[in-house]
Order: C-alpha cells, then structure tokens, then sequence
C-alpha cells in the first residue's frame, strides 16, 4: 500500500514501533491494512512503516513478509525514539501511531482519520467497555491523570494511549521536548494542550496485549516527574501558584495561632516568605517561558 506522494495531505502513514513483538506483528499489520483499505474515501493513499527498535526475535523480517516499509534502529533506542524516526521516514503529514502486540483496535482508525482534518491529533481513549489495563496499574494511571488535567487546565480522558492521529507539524514542533521513551505520548499530549493546541479524543476499546509487556512498575515515578517537568516548561505558574499557597496558607494559619497563644514564632513568617518566594520563582519561570515559546512559533 506504499505510494510515492504529489499531495501529502491526501495519504497517511501508519507508523508502528516494534521490539522484540513476533507473536503479534503479522496480525497488527494485517488489521491496519484493512483499516486503510475502509479509509480509503478520506485517504486514498496510505503506507505501513513498522519501526524495528532493535529486535533479535525476527520483527523486523515478519514486517517486512507482510508486506511493510521496514525502519531499522540498530540497537534498542526506545519508543520514543522509533516513533521519532518513523515520522522522520513517514512519506505523509497524516500520521497514525498504534502499538505492535495487539492492543489497540485497528478498525477504530478510519473513524479518527475522519475527524483529522479539524483537529492538530486525534486521541484514541480507552474508555470503551472493553479495556484491559491491568488492575495493579489503574490507580497510578488515575493519579496521574488527574494531576495532569488539573495541571492542563482540561479533562484529559486518556494521557498516554498509543493510537492517535497526529499531524507531522504538531511532531515537528515539539519535537526538542519528546523523550526517547515510553513517555513521547504523555509528553505530546501535555505540550499539545497546554498550547492550546486542536485535540480531540474518540473511545476506543484496548485488549490485552500479545507477549510481555515493557511497561514497569518505576514508570510510575517517570511518569510523575514528567507531566510536572512539561507543564512546568509551558505553564509553570499552574505548579508554582498553588505551592506556594500551601505554604503561605501555613504561615497563615501559625500566624493566627500564634496571635490566639501570645507567643509569635518564626514558623509564621518562614511560611510568609516561602509562599512569597514560590510565588515569585513562578512569575518568573512564567516569563522566561512566554519568551521561549514566543521564538518558537
């Protein structure tokens, strides 16, 4: 299904990184194939890059049998990395992204592609009534979420799905922030909204995975530090603010007893001035971040 492209806007690549995924690749191409053949109407052409990031178990030969461009990284460079690289090799400026162990419906893509055209990316969220995330990962994956709404400023329905439909100039202009790892989606997801970027998320269903999964536990804490790092990055008065009213609210509230006792302490004004020098520290992280996203537009 490759072919050469006069007109960009009218293809899409499909882009899938892949390590060490044999049980589950042929399938994978397979069921997008068929979903670009009922895409067709909105995107006549379409392509299949499966990006092998390093793998010893035959990937990269199974993709290429079935019938993909095969990118080969030649050694283990993370997902992040092989998703970079295949938008770097995508002949199209539509660009889906999906998993390689058969997690992510296939047959939801042409419903995403249709609403491509009025949004900068489209979000599969796994919200459908067949969702197979792990109960041990659920309450982190909600923790995060909702710290990284609130950060945002939206409700965010899904921060790290793997299928999306992603214009290659929404990639391109964050590319300096999009890490190597399992982190690319959550870090484009927050960069995206917290410009006030087109995003919209369509329900997907998400299965159980083929073969074992490269997602652990320590993630979490990866997790945690980026989402605060991003909207730090782009809005950092969301993180400083509140922080700094934890503390002068604590200064507030010693103040208030210590006037009830008779007995003024330091602990009140300790509170006073590391409220006011948070607050002070985001109002100019706050300026030297308008200033840098300024030179980049």
């Amino acid at each position: 299904m490759t072919a050469a492209a006069t007109d960009n806007t009218k293809g899409v690549s499909v882009v899938i990184p892949a390590f060490n995924e044999r049980d589950a690749i042929e399938a994978t191409i397979s069921d997008v194939r068929a979903a670009l053949v009922t895409a067709q109407a909105t995107h006549p052409r379409s392509e299949i890059l499966v990006v092998d990031d390093g793998s010893s178990d035959g990937t990269g030969e199974l993709a290429e049998a079935a019938g993909a461009r095969v990118i080969r990284q030649p050694r283990n460079r993370g997902y992040g990395a092989a998703l970079k690289a295949g938008f770097a090799e995508a002949l199209y400026d539509t660009v889906v992204i999906t998993d390689a162990d058969g997690t992510y419906p296939s047959n939801a893509i042409p419903a995403m592609l249709e609403r491509a055209g009025d949004y900068e990316m489209v979000v599969g969220a796994r919200v459908g009534e067949n969702v197979a995330i792990p109960m041990v990962r659920r309450p982190a994956k909600w923790v995060l979420r909702q710290l990284a709404s609130f950060l945002a400023g939206q409700a965010i329905p899904d921060l790290n799905s793997g299928l999306r439909v992603i214009d290659r100039k929404l990639e391109q202009r964050f590319e300096h922030l999009l890490p190597s790892g399992f982190s690319f989606t959550t870090t484009i997801t927050l960069a995206a909204l917290c410009n006030d970027r087109l995003v919209h998320y369509h329900p997907i269903e998400y299965y159980a995975r083929i073969g074992e999964s490269k997602i652990r536990a320590t993630h979490a804490f990866d997790f945690l530090l980026l989402v605060l790092r991003t909207v730090v990055y782009f809005n950092p008065l969301k993180v400083f603010l509140p922080l700094g009213g934890i503390f002068f609210g604590i200064g507030f509230i010693k103040f208030i007893y210590d006037l009830f006792i008779g007995n003024l302490s330091e602990t009140a004004l300790l509170g006073f001035l590391g409220g006011a020098l948070l607050w002070s520290v985001g109002l100019l992280s706050d300026q030297i971040a308008r200033v840098g996203l300024s030179g980049r537009q």
